[in-house]
């Protein structure tokens, strides 16, 4: 079954870009509406979001345990690889149906 999400405006959800959440515990602002704790970090590709979380938490003992590869959708949600895939397909942003959705599969 096809996941997608209508607006208000009739507008249907879509998927802008990769996106790696980390969860270590804490509270930061402005992260996407359905996370309460930890940081999502969007790019073009997700080697690019691992590269800035690496750099960035280093020293706070990162661990690539405590993350979800997904993506991020223009209603401001972290959506993981299987929800991601079913969005992108209701869509239209890939031709064929498939379990987990990888960025190359869009650009």
């Amino acid at each position: 079954m096809q996941k997608v999400l209508k607006l208000e405006n009739n507008q249907k959800e879509y998927i802008l870009c990769a996106a790696i959440y980390y969860d270590n515990g804490k509270k930061y602002e402005h992260q996407p509406k359905n996370i309460e704790s930890g940081i999502v970090v969007c790019g073009r590709r997700h080697h690019n979001c691992f590269i800035i979380l690496f750099n960035m938490f280093a020293e706070d003992d990162y661990s690539k345990k405590n993350t979800i590869q997904g993506f991020l959708t223009n209603t401001d949600r972290f959506v993981d690889r299987q929800e991601a895939a079913q969005i992108a397909f209701g869509r239209g942003q890939i031709k064929i149906p498939t379990k987990s959705l990888f960025s190359e599969d869009l650009y």
